[in-house]
């Protein structure tokens, strides 16, 4: 089981670095307007569902065996994505509670897959970070919603940074467990066949 589930990694992999390129561009560019934030923020909630929804229909393990938690946090991020990009002249508090929402709903379902991890695979730790900052960036928004849209800008660059390296932390550790197994199975396949 442990092999089929560290295959997965690339689906992390993706949403890290999806999330470390938006926070980066937030963090550079604070000053855009919102129109260039709300297209930012949709574009990455569309990779990071998309990203989802393409494992769960691969049958990916960790896709499969938590059908409902991957299937809900992928259509999530698409829903999110296609109401951020199509009504791109919401107001700013709009837009931060849509944001408080989404990272708080995205935190909560990644603890939950956490705990179904831990039978799976140790350094489900990496997950639970993830899940952890996204709902105390939500509740930040949801509790100081009139600090402006730069500290919006901030809040969602610093926190697109630590939810992304915590995703790729995941990968990484999922990565070195497939390489692992794959040298070991090399190794049998070596030895049963001298």
């Amino acid at each position: 089981m442990l092999s089929l589930v560290s295959r997965d990694w690339w689906v992390y992999a993706v949403r890290g670095i999806a999330a470390i390129l938006f926070g980066i561009m937030a963090l550079i560019w604070p000053g855009p307007t919102l129109a260039v934030l709300v297209l930012l923020f949709g574009a990455y909630a569309f990779v990071d569902g998309v990203a989802l929804l393409v494992a769960l229909a691969r049958g990916d393990v960790l896709a499969r065996s938590h059908k409902w938690i991957t299937g809900l946090m992928g259509a999530l991020g698409i829903v999110v994505a296609i109401v951020t990009l199509v009504w791109p002249g919401m107001t700013a508090l709009t837009l931060l509670y849509l944001v408080a929402i989404w990272a708080i709903a995205m935190g909560i379902l990644q603890i939950a897959a956490a705990i179904e991890f831990r039978r799976e695979i140790n350094g489900e730790f990496f997950v639970v970070l993830g899940g952890i900052f996204s709902i105390v960036f939500g509740s930040l928004l949801v509790v100081f919603p009139g600090t402006g849209l730069l500290s919006l800008v901030w809040l969602v660059g610093f926190w697109a940074e630590l939810f992304g390296f915590s995703s790729l932390g995941i990968a990484y550790r999922l990565h070195g467990i497939d390489r692992d197994l794959n040298k070991h199975s090399s190794a049998r396949k070596l030895s049963s066949a001298a």
